[in-house]
């Protein structure tokens, strides 16, 4: 008996035409993978650079993605989509392999993130207008919940969308004050789970890589919220009692978002609100054990994926540096000026290399996280996020 032929089908820019963008490099009629491709956010154009993390460079740009002033990004497991959430309440499905829109919708007034369920097969998105969380088929974009923030005073914002084990999503709800749990785990009609009293206008959220614990940030009070996944039922707790914003003596500049958490080994690097410090927090108990003085207010701390080195951006005025931090002492070991307005930090999936974007610049810039060198420099229209396709293999990211 014969053997099947088989026939390989190469991926290219020919079979899938870009719809609602233009692919200003298209990519060549070839096989190639998607471990080492992402994408970098060009938000006063409302465009995006795919960019190549092995030859360091961008190799498409899409356009017609509307405001991206705030945009965030998710992955396909099979790491060839990333669906991009706008703040103008926009959702788009991009196929990063040929540089186009596979899909857009716009889901809601004013949105402000979203996540993507563990088996990728629905994305969620946190809405301030209306407040809710809308969820949709990963595959088509369409709707297949609808889950409103309606609480006695009315309906809420919700914000600090995140996504754990077992089709479940977390978000909080800002004007409640309380998280929510939509469990997907038994088919498209989610159970709501809901936390209340968690405290006073939760404006931000993160969930732990092992996606065990979800952390809320408090506005209009001391402290932080958590929630420990793993107990049932899952409640509430406050953790880091008279830290956060009522206590804040200098002014802010910028507010560090919750999921600039930086987990390095057993502690938790913290950028302190409204303080030239970075926080040191204990992985198991949530008690502060120590803190660093850094050169300004930090807005992100990310670690790399060893968890060793800890890389440190500021608000203004020290919003030209970088600072990186020794995970065990605490200590600054090296310090950069990639230039004006850096806003953010992805590290390559081994953690061998940083693309680091400088947004006044006008480019994006690749550092060796071994010896400090630049390896590169990549043009971008006022570049901000940075969102490379191994996310597709993190919780919460």
């Amino acid at each position: 008996m014969k053997r099947p032929m088989r026939i390989l089908v190469a991926l290219g820019a020919a079979l899938l035409p870009a719809t609602h963008s233009r692919a200003v490099e298209a990519q060549p009629a070839e096989l190639r993978g998607t471990g080492d491709l992402g994408i970098v956010v060009e938000r006063a154009d409302g465009a995006l650079l795919v960019i190549d993390t092995t030859l360091r460079r961008a190799i498409g740009r899409i356009e017609g993605l509307g405001d991206l002033s705030h945009a965030s990004a998710v992955f396909s497991p099979d790491e060839r989509y990333a669906y991009v959430f706008g703040r103008d309440g926009g959702l788009t499905k991009v196929d990063v392999l040929t540089a186009s829109i596979a899909r857009r919708i716009v889901q809601a007034g004013n949105s402000i993130g979203g996540a993507i369920s563990d088996d990728g097969a629905l994305i969620a998105v946190a809405n301030y207008e209306p407040g809710g969380v809308k969820v949709f088929d990963a595959g088509t974009l369409a709707e297949v919940a609808d889950i409103p923030a309606i609480w006695p005073g009315g309906r809420s914002k919700t914000l600090g969308l995140e996504d754990t084990r077992g089709r479940r999503f977390l978000f909080s709800l800002w004007d409640a004050g309380e998280t929510w749990i939509a469990d997907f785990s038994q088919g498209n009609v989610p159970v709501v789970t809901k936390l209340k009293g968690i405290g006073e206008r939760p404006y931000d959220a993160l969930i732990s890589n092992s996606g065990r614990f979800y952390i809320a940030g408090l506005f209009g009070e001391d402290g932080l919220s958590l929630v420990d996944l793993w107990k049932s039922p899952p409640q509430a707790r406050r953790i880091l009692a008279g830290y956060g914003r009522g206590e804040l003596q200098l002014p802010v500049y910028k507010m560090p978002h919750l999921e600039s958490w930086a987990e390095a080994g057993d502690r938790f690097a913290l950028p302190a609100i409204g303080r030239n410090e970075i926080l040191w927090v204990d992985a198991r108990s949530f008690e502060e054990v120590g803190r660093s003085k850094v050169c300004g207010q930090p807005v992100f701390a990310v670690a790399n994926p060893d968890g060793r080195h800890v890389w440190v951006n500021f608000a203004h005025p020290a919003n030209g540096v970088i600072q990186v931090l020794d995970s065990l002492t605490g200590e600054v070991v090296k310090e950069l000026a990639p230039g004006p307005s850096v806003l953010h930090i992805e590290f390559t999936p081994r953690g061998n290399e940083v693309w680091v974007s400088v947004r006044d610049a006008g480019v994006v810039q690749v550092y060796d996280t071994r010896t400090f060198e630049k390896k590169a420099e990549v043009a971008a229209r006022s570049p901000s996020g940075i969102f490379l396709a191994a996310r597709a293999h993190r919780i919460g990211l």
